[in-house]
């Protein structure tokens, strides 16, 4: 086992890996801008290193202080967590060149799996359900008028290289193709320095669920259930869920087996997620695989019992699985809440500043993984996510119940969060019945806004 490992990444998800590798034996090197100093990571890891200056591209992003400090401090590895340069080939290359692990694949399978154009060649190669579309990049406007004379609109343009929405766009008909194939393209470049497209039938309203896998380097591939991403907004996950109440137990089985083979035929290490679109009458497609721990694997720890983070650990250091596909069963229904430092009044404006008093909830199968603490401060150099509730129950309704008690019983004073927002979805009938996909928030949104303000009004009386 490592003895030492650097973590790449800040905020809650630092934290997290932090806990694994103490619980482990294993010793912590933290990374931090000046603006982070006081972060709750650094105060907790065995050492701590500031890297550069407040923007990511000065510090968390900054590979030769990152490289540098790994070396200098004799580190076995790299734990890159998620975002920043958890799917960055290059820097995985770097990592093993210098003769540590990268905890996750291989920059090889990062690069291939990260181009999304790729990727879908692969799958559609080896059997594995994808939306109908380009088999390829595609190089024009005109190319793309072409393969929507076949599939027929809607369509989805997306980018090879893209993420969280951008380089990606919804089209309805042949006059806007040009124009938003153009738009598309330009803001994938300017966002990712990749400007290579591909063309999917837009599947209308959609549900958004994926896979957990994990794989050893001795060709063991098992997955840990499903987890339900459908409410988004803009295309940014808000709350998470396993496992699915719109799954048949034959859907899940088949779907399974599918995030198995796909992960099997890259030649995949460590942890990954197989994402699917699935329409409403459960027919389901492959759209991506995130290479990487996701925001939200404690949903599936919670119905699991199995630690993520420390599986990683344990087959980036070589060994094989600790679990077969049949020791791993799903009890109970788990819910995530995303908590963002932001004001849903003002379009979800991200808000930064002092947390003058702060109290996580509490309580049986109730969690919070968070990088707050009294006084601590929230940047505005970062994403707005500043912690995570998941909370588990025997029934789904029970762990709605709970997770509406546990926002009750949170408090963070000082700056403005989303967590009123998520009580009221909580409250929401649709939601409470299962009946949402990925297009729940923008069609409900104003009247879940208003439902918050009455709420936010009443108790002020």
């Amino acid at each position: 086992m490592f003895k030492r490992i650097l973590i790449a990444n800040r905020g809650e998800i630092a934290v997290r890996i932090i806990r694994a590798c103490h619980e482990m034996g294993i010793e912590t090197v933290a990374i931090y801008s000046t603006a982070d100093k006081d972060q709750l990571h650094v105060k907790l890891a065995d050492y701590a290193v500031c890297v550069g200056k407040p923007r990511s591209s000065d510090s968390y992003l900054n590979v030769n202080n990152i490289i540098s400090t790994a070396i200098s401090l004799d580190c076995d590895a790299i734990h890159p967590g998620y975002g920043f340069l958890s799917e960055n080939a290059d820097f995985a290359k770097l990592v093993e060149a210098y003769n540590m692990k990268f905890i996750g694949p291989s920059g090889d399978v990062i690069s291939l799996m990260g181009d999304k154009a790729k990727a879908r060649e692969l799958m559609m190669e080896n059997n594995v359900p994808t939306v109908p579309g380009s088999e390829g990049v595609i190089e024009s406007a005109e190319e793309a008028i072409k393969i929507c004379d076949e599939i027929g609109f809607p369509v989805l343009i997306k980018a090879a290289a893209g993420g969280g929405g951008r380089g990606m766009r919804r089209v309805f008909s042949i006059e806007d193709l040009e124009k938003e194939f153009t738009n598309a393209k330009t803001e994938a470049i300017n966002c990712f320095g990749n400007g290579d497209m591909y063309i999917e039938k837009l599947v209308i309203d959609p549900k958004h669920i994926e896979f957990q896998i994990i794989a050893d380097s001795f060709g063991n591939v098992i997955h840990l259930g499903e987890r339900d991403c459908s409410i988004q907004r803009r295309n940014q996950k808000m709350i998470e869920e396993a496992p699915s109440v719109f799954l048949d137990d034959e859907t899940r089985n088949k779907m399974g087996e599918v995030a198995v083979r796909a992960a099997k035929v890259c030649n995949y290490e460590n942890a990954g997620t197989i994402e699917f679109v699935v329409d409403e009458n459960k027919n389901f497609y492959f759209i991506e695989m995130n290479t990487r721990i996701q925001v939200e694997h404690p949903v599936t720890e919670m119905v699991t019992g199995f630690d993520l983070i420390k599986e990683q650990l344990r087959v980036a250091a070589g060994l094989h699985l600790s679990k077969k596909q049949e020791d791993i069963k799903i009890e109970g229904y788990a819910i995530e809440c995303r908590v963002n430092a932001e004001n849903p009044f003002e379009d979800f404006r991200p808000y930064a500043g002092k947390v003058d008093f702060f109290y996580s909830p509490g309580g049986m199968d109730t969690r919070f993984d968070s990088f707050l603490y009294n006084d601590c401060s929230v940047s505005p150099f970062y994403d707005s996510m500043i912690g995570k509730i998941i909370v588990k129950g025997e029934t789904r309704l029970e762990a709605i119940r709970k997770m509406r008690r546990a926002i009750e019983e949170t408090f963070i004073d000082g700056i403005k969060t989303n967590l009123g927002f998520q009580y009221t979805i909580l409250h929401d009938k649709d939601f409470i019945k299962g009946n949402f996909n990925t297009s729940y928030l923008g069609s409900k949104m104003d009247s879940l806004l208003e439902q918050m303000k009455l709420v936010e009004e009443k108790d002020e009386r």
